[in-house]
């Protein structure tokens, strides 16, 4: 397989290790730890690269199995520290809490707004939004305009500023960031948006927010090796 070429160790461990880190929200090297109870010497620095590699091709893979979303859509901000610094994680999830598109930023102007929505417009495109709730960043309005402006987005789309209405997705940014938590910060915005686009994935995957055909654990491995050509 090309995409594991020159890799010495098995396509399925490292497939594990992949997976287990973005979804149980550990270290590295606690998981180099596990790895060694199950008789495999792995370190940190080995399942770190694997994660930079393998962790946006799970999301990639993934993302025609995310099905149908809600034309309802929450759309946020929240932060993350990358390089010691404070930079914007943008989100948007349906009215059922399930993920449609996610974007870090260093910026929350007009300009990252617009590349976020129209990024969320492409993930769903099938499904267009009927309505966008917001908090009441400026940027919103405006963005959401240049996309109607462009035929990107209908012109009836409704556009409101609720924090009653995001409390769904507020509560899903606390639960993404127990699972950041134990990195304490990204060393720059590429491994930083690499390893974020694993966590979002696993989390999409392990709440049945995709097309599985098997529920649990069992549906998420077989969902997973399948996407790589590895025996079900």
């Amino acid at each position: 397989m090309s995409l594991f070429k020159r890799r010495r160790f098995p396509v399925e461990i490292i497939l594990l290790c992949v997976r287990w880190y973005c979804k149980y929200g550990i270290s590295y090297r606690d998981l180099a730890e596990m790895m060694s109870e199950r008789g495999v010497s792995v370190s940190p620095s080995t399942i770190f690269r694997w994660v930079q590699r393998y962790a946006p091709e799970i999301e990639k893979r993934v993302r025609p199995y995310q099905g149908h979303r809600s034309g309802s859509w929450r759309v946020d901000e929240t932060y993350v520290r990358v390089g010691g610094r404070w930079r914007y994680l943008f989100r948007a999830v349906d009215k059922h809490g399930r993920l449609i598109a996610s974007m870090l930023s260093g910026r929350r102007d007009t300009g990252a707004a617009y590349r976020f929505l129209r990024k969320a417009q492409r993930a769903v495109s099938d499904y267009p939004p009927s309505s966008i709730t917001t908090d009441k960043l400026a940027s919103y309005p405006k963005a959401i305009l240049r996309l109607q402006d462009e035929g990107l987005l209908p012109n009836d789309v409704v556009h409101r500023t609720s924090k009653y209405l995001n409390n769904i997705l507020e509560a899903d940014h606390g639960a993404l960031k127990r699972v950041i938590r134990p990195t304490r910060g990204f060393q720059s915005m590429k491994t930083a948006g690499a390893t974020l686009k694993g966590f979002e994935v696993m989390r999409m995957v392990r709440r049945g927010h995709c097309m599985l055909r098997h529920a649990g654990v069992t549906g998420e491995v077989r969902l997973v090796n399948q996407l790589f050509g590895l025996a079900a």
